[in-house]
């Protein structure tokens, strides 16, 4: 019996627009570029763009993830400056950091129906996020101004746990937050391998979602042989309910 539901979060239950993405962008490279007291804004365009490649290089293309200070870092090392003393690599890192707080993501449509309306029928929530320039911090500032937030029972965010998805430590992470086993738990996400996967890999339920409109969070894609059959497709957040209640009641039946 399914006791609690999980979420990926990027593309299936918020999403950044092309004009969201490119705020963000211009926004962080202005506080980097004030802070660094850099006259020449295309030194901050390319260490912008080396730091993201070093952390796929390194990291990403690894299912592995590092705390937003280490891409600050590598950001530095992209410019050719040496790190600064404490004070100055926190206002940076807030800076690198935290754009999205200030310009918020598009909550995806039917998320702010569901999310309430799954606590309320009694299910433990749970989400799981690769995080990217976006660290978990921020994230949960995010998801607190979006009204989110405190539906969930477990977050667990990749630069913090140093794993990505669809790695298994990081969904055992979360089924250990919420203290349940794995056959009792659904997860749901836009990606077929990273959620899908991920999630089947390690026992769960999954479910795949196809966003009518996706966004600029897309993960690139993976070279895999796996063949992928999600438990059921769903391309509106609020059919996720009909399968729940198909779910139990083939439970009642047997």
């Amino acid at each position: 019996m399914i006791k609690a539901i999980a979420f990926d979060l990027w593309e299936t239950l918020i999403t950044n627009t092309p004009e969201i993405s490119i705020a963000h962008r211009r926004l962080r490279l202005k506080r980097m570029q004030a802070l660094l007291h850099i006259s020449t804004a295309d030194r901050i365009e390319h260490a912008y763009r080396a730091s993201w490649d070093r952390c796929q290089e390194l990291y990403w293309s690894r299912d592995k993830d590092v705390p937003c200070r280490t891409q600050v870092h590598h950001f530095l090392e992209a410019l050719g400056s040496e790190p600064f003393d404490e004070t100055a690599m926190h206002a940076l890192e807030r800076a690198y950091a935290t754009v999205a707080v200030d310009i918020l993501p598009e909550v995806i449509p039917g998320a702010a129906e569901l999310i309430p309306d799954l606590k309320r029928r009694g299910y433990l929530l749970g989400l799981i996020s690769n995080t990217g320039r976006t660290p978990g911090y921020a994230l949960r500032m995010i998801l607190e101004r979006l009204g989110l937030l405190q539906f969930f029972d477990a977050t667990v965010f990749s630069n913090e746990h140093g794993e990505c998805k669809p790695q298994p430590s990081i969904f055992n992470a979360l089924r250990q937050s919420l203290g349940i086993e794995f056959d009792e738990m659904l997860f749901v996400g836009d990606n077929l391998y990273a959620d899908v996967y991920g999630a089947q890999r390690c026992g769960m339920t999954a479910v795949h979602f196809g966003p009518p409109q996706r966004g600029t969070a897309v993960a690139p894609p993976v070279d895999h042989d796996h063949v992928i059959e999600p438990a059921g497709t769903i391309h509106d957040l609020r059919d996720l309910v009909p399968l729940l209640e198909c779910e139990i009641a083939e439970t009642r039946r047997s």
